[in-house]
């Protein structure tokens, strides 16, 4: 075994000589002892210096982009951003669910519209239903919108706000008026991108969030069963169950949602399921 072993190596560094003649003289011009010892390190030099440039030329320049896996820190970013943007919309979907959920306890009675404790409180303990929902929904919405078809009117009552003094929601100009038929149930005021939105009344906040139609949104419930909407502001001040007195800002005028032609406050008030005009009881 220790001879074939001392054969090998002696083989293995056994050296030849390279030579490179003269064809006419025959006169050695170059000549060179090489072994297979030799010739494996010379090959594993080379390889090594090639792996070497190619790896500093994929690190360094934009040919790593190409590489299956590879992710760069720019796409990373990217990634992690639309994960947070999904992760936020899932949350605001389901917010906006367990809402709907409470109106519909609302309308039918079930809770009364100015007790935001019990609201706050049908929001968690109807967390698990969010999936179990969606027939129930679709018939109560077809009801209560059958039911309403011709009640969805402005409301002249002068009972519905008696004794309440409103505050004027922003400092700006009416650039579109209330227009029942045209079902825009409100008024948007022209204003000043950052000028502060301000609570109408003393009441406290049932709704904080962010929707794709009409961007940030909050909705106050105030006494007498008056609602008041602020809606396409470009921050929200205030979240849900928040107490805010009138003239207290909870918002500031933005251009957010597609429904926005520009940095406005489309402003709503609402009694018992009716749309009020809001320019009859504001002055700005």
């Amino acid at each position: 075994m220790k001879n074939k072993r001392k054969k090998f190596w002696r083989n293995f560094k056994f050296k030849y000589k390279l030579t490179i003649t003269n064809e006419n003289t025959l006169e050695e011009v170059i000549g060179i002892h090489v072994s297979k010892l030799n010739g494996v390190s010379v090959l594993l030099f080379a390889v090594t210096v090639i792996f070497l440039v190619a790896a500093t030329i994929i690190a360094f320049t934009p040919l790593r982009n190409y590489l299956p896996g590879y992710m760069n820190s720019e796409v990373r970013e990217l990634v992690v951003t639309n994960a947070l943007r999904v992760d936020s919309l899932q949350q605001l979907l389901n917010r906006q669910n367990m809402y709907i959920m409470n109106i519909q306890d609302i309308f039918s009675g079930k809770v009364k519209a100015d007790t935001v404790a019990s609201i706050d409180s049908l929001t968690i303990v109807r967390s698990e239903e969010l999936m179990e929902r969606t027939e129930a929904e679709e018939q109560f919405r077809k009801q209560y919108e059958e039911s309403e078809r011709y009640n969805l009117t402005t409301m002249d009552n002068a009972q519905a706000t008696l004794g309440l003094v409103f505050y004027r929601p922003t400092r700006g100009m009416i650039s579109s008026g209330f227009d029942a038929n045209g079902k825009h149930f409100g008024i948007d005021i022209a204003a000043n991108p950052n000028e502060s939105v301000l609570a109408t009344l003393d009441g406290t906040v049932i709704l904080s969030t962010y929707t794709a139609e009409t961007g940030y949104v909050i909705q106050v419930q105030h006494a007498q069963n008056i609602v008041s909407v602020y809606k396409h502001c470009g921050s929200l001040l205030k979240k849900v169950g928040d107490t805010v007195k009138a003239g207290e800002a909870i918002a500031l005028v933005g251009n957010t949602g597609e429904k926005t032609t520009g940095p406005h406050l489309h402003f709503e008030l609402w009694s018992k399921g009716r749309a009020l005009d809001p320019s009859k009881y504001i002055v700005l």
